[in-house]
């Protein structure tokens, strides 16, 4: 063979091999078209069943379904772009740009979208009147009051004998039905157990304006014991199937908890791709919470209050152990959050009640600007009307104070004595913080003395 018949027969090779690859790619472009007219009439399925599911109170699976079907174009979407050469080389990505990328696709983009807002605290850390904030925004907004009470209530004992590992689990479940505005979850461990779907013994659904709007009130009870004031009307036994109606009708969910201890358990709830979780852990002095505690639970602190007469505390003592336990459990949730894990990047916010007592309009606007919903003009006048409020509050749990009043009130009822051992077993959790030690008891009750360092967490 000449050598000009071996250039005709390389060139003729490699026009078939270019037109097989053509024909091969073309194959695949009409094989995605054809999928993706298939997915978009399933989709018209996909939505009728959806609004079925709706209707049926089922709205964690109507969800998927909608999840589902974004990720399916979305994966045939990132073939065509490939295919077609348009699409960037991942392996040039960084981190943040394929967050980006995700987000541009649809599947894991919330701009606009319903946002969930889980407010973490521990008794006596003023998070009744933070979760207000929240509380007052709107019509927008479904808020609940200590939901896991239930579930603590019924299953600390067993929970207690296997180190709290049962009750972090269960208190996530529960919390994923809620945020999805499913109550069944929540309903096994009312007591007594809801009528059809029926229950007179919500925990304090008073603090909730959301089940105290009409549409969730039974008709009304009207005899001397009638058990809630909603609103200043007053309400039946709550019904949770209209109260799911109500939390799908709205716009943004918030709860408030006093009782998860660890935030890593939340890992899984966090990364649930139907919800939109931003985490706001809020924290207090240790030794304003152990002031506050004394006076707000007299007859469980009997033991500090004893201690406090005559100046000597056993560090060995379990209630002096319980405190510890209390702060470490604190300050390890605070370092995970702070850490910033991948699970938890631009979700966790750290706020200390000092600084939301001394400046809580800013601060109020701090965390709505974190959680991605716009600060209503209800909740602004709220927290104007009851932050400098000259009234004796009403209760150990009314939220109408003078803010920055409260934030030392603690300095002058807790005896230096109990500070100092505050001060030794909590030490490392004041530190992370930037709560100051005292050395004695006139720096203690010295109001010109701030305790508390600038600080920048976030």
């Amino acid at each position: 063979m000449t050598s000009y018949d071996q250039q005709n027969s390389t060139v003729e090779l490699t026009l078939q091999r270019e037109d097989l690859r053509m024909k091969t790619k073309y194959a695949i472009v009409f094989i995605c078209i054809v999928a993706l007219v298939i997915i978009e009439k399933e989709s018209n399925i996909l939505s009728r069943v959806s609004d079925r599911l709706i209707q049926r109170q089922m709205p964690q699976q109507q969800d998927f379904s909608n999840i589902t079907q974004k990720g399916s174009l979305m994966a045939l979407k990132m073939l065509l772009s490939r295919l077609s050469g348009t699409r960037r080389d991942s392996s040039n990505f960084s981190e943040e740009e394929e967050e980006e990328e995700l987000d541009d696709s649809g599947t894991y983009s919330y701009a606009g979208g319903r946002k969930h807002v889980l407010l973490l605290a521990t008794t006596r850390t003023g998070s009744s009147f933070v979760g207000e904030f929240f509380n007052q925004h709107g019509e927008n907004m479904f808020y609940l009051f200590e939901p896991l009470w239930h579930v603590e209530r019924m299953l600390t004992p067993a929970a207690e004998a296997n180190n709290g590992t049962l009750l972090s689990g269960i208190y996530r479940d529960v919390l994923q039905g809620l945020f999805l505005c499913d109550f069944s979850p929540l309903e096994k461990f009312i007591s007594p157990p809801p009528q059809d779907h029926v229950t007179p013994s919500l925990f304090r659904r008073e603090s909730s304006l959301s089940l105290c709007e009409e549409r969730v009130c039974s008709p009304v009870i009207r005899d001397v014991f009638e058990r809630y004031r909603c609103k200043s009307r007053r309400c039946g036994p709550l019904n949770l199937t209209l109260a799911s109606e109500s939390c799908l009708s709205k716009q943004h969910h918030a709860i408030k908890t006093v009782r998860v201890h660890q935030l890593d358990t939340l890992q899984p709830l966090v990364e649930d791709p139907r919800l939109d979780i931003k985490v706001i852990q809020l924290v207090r002095d240790p030794r304003a919470i152990l002031a506050s505690r004394m006076v707000a639970f007299s007859s469980k602190y009997h033991t500090w209050k004893a201690w406090a007469q005559n100046g000597q505390v056993p560090e060995d003592d379990e209630e002096v152990k319980r405190l510890k336990g209390n702060c470490d459990h604190i300050r390890m949730s605070a370092e995970v959050g702070l850490s910033q894990p991948h699970w938890l990047r631009n979700r966790y916010m750290l706020v200390r009640y000092e600084d939301i007592a001394l400046y809580p309009m800013q601060k109020a606007e701090e965390m709505y600007k974190f959680a991605g919903i716009p600060f209503s003009s209800l909740a602004r006048e709220w927290i104007l009307k009851n932050t400098q409020t000259t009234q004796k509050a009403s209760g150990i749990y009314s939220t109408q104070k003078n803010s920055s009043e409260q934030a030392e009130k603690w300095r002058f009822t807790i005896p230096f004595t109990l500070a100092q051992v505050v001060q030794r077993v909590c030490g490392p959790t004041m530190k992370l913080f930037g709560y100051r030690f005292v050395n004695d008891e006139m720096t203690l009750t010295n109001k010109s003395i701030s305790l508390l360092e600038d600080r920048l967490f976030n």
